[in-house]
């Protein structure tokens, strides 16, 4: 179905496209610490967060009210720990992309990997079968290289609802990412290493950044939250102590 609407919509779409590009305000990635230890406890936890725009913090003006450090300070409360996090992100990077971008950084052992891509495979129009592909990549990849014990794989954001995109553009993207999302929720069952988070927003254009694009403080806020109680819940950090030290 989506594929006879993008067909019969295409020059639309391709317009609305060009339009989008250039007139969505280009928010920067927020100044702050990408990496740190916070908590307190013998136990450290060691989480690192790959990703795009919203692993990055795009949409708030400063790293403490993004997603990697409240989440860090909301799992040290929540496991009574100490957590050490590293942020590894950058604004426009496919699934494929991520997984380049932290190839080229440092080595670095965690416990888990949250991931946060997926919303640039849809406008890049990644197919679902692909971006699952370079999932399962990055997914080998932490493990073998950073001896990460579990993945968190975040779902897609509600793009149909992305009040900065016109219609029948906003629509057509929301088709494809629930198309992507199901996709992942299919691959992610099969997978021992490997868990999603389901996180249900209301669709309110208030919670969004200025641009209507990228999340604003309050979604950040619950999303840290619901990931550290993800994780908690799940021991999925191996139980801590972490064998890796603080190097």
């Amino acid at each position: 179905m989506t594929l006879a609407i993008k067909i019969a919509l295409a020059p639309l779409l391709l317009a609305q496209g060009r339009w989008a590009r250039r007139h969505i305000p280009r928010l920067p990635e927020p100044p702050g610490e990408r990496e740190g230890v916070v908590g307190r406890g013998g136990d450290t936890w060691r989480v690192l967060v790959v990703g795009d725009s919203s692993a990055a913090g795009v949409g708030v003006a400063d790293q403490r009210d993004a997603l990697a450090l409240p989440l860090a300070r909301a799992l040290a409360v929540r496991a009574a720990a100490r957590v050490a996090w590293r942020l590894v992100a950058r604004s426009g990077v496919t699934t494929v992309q991520a997984l380049a971008l932290v190839q080229d950084q440092p080595r670095w052992h965690a416990d888990v990997a949250v991931v946060v891509t997926g919303v640039n495979d849809v406008i890049d129009q990644v197919s679902p079968a692909r971006a699952v592909a370079a999932r399962a990549a990055l997914r080998d990849w932490l493990v073998r290289e950073c001896a990460v014990r579990h993945i968190v794989f975040t779902p897609l954001p509600p793009m149909g609802h992305f009040a900065g995109l016109p219609q029948p553009l906003r629509c057509v993207m929301g088709l494809d990412a629930r198309r992507h999302d199901r996709a992942l929720q299919r691959w992610v069952v099969r997978q021992p290493d490997v868990s999603q988070l389901f996180l249900h927003l209301p669709p309110d254009a208030a919670l969004l950044a200025s641009d209507g694009f990228h999340p604003g403080a309050p979604v950040y806020r619950q999303w840290a939250q619901a990931l550290a109680e993800h994780i908690q819940e799940r021991r999925i950090a191996g139980v801590a102590p972490s064998p890796h030290g603080e190097g």
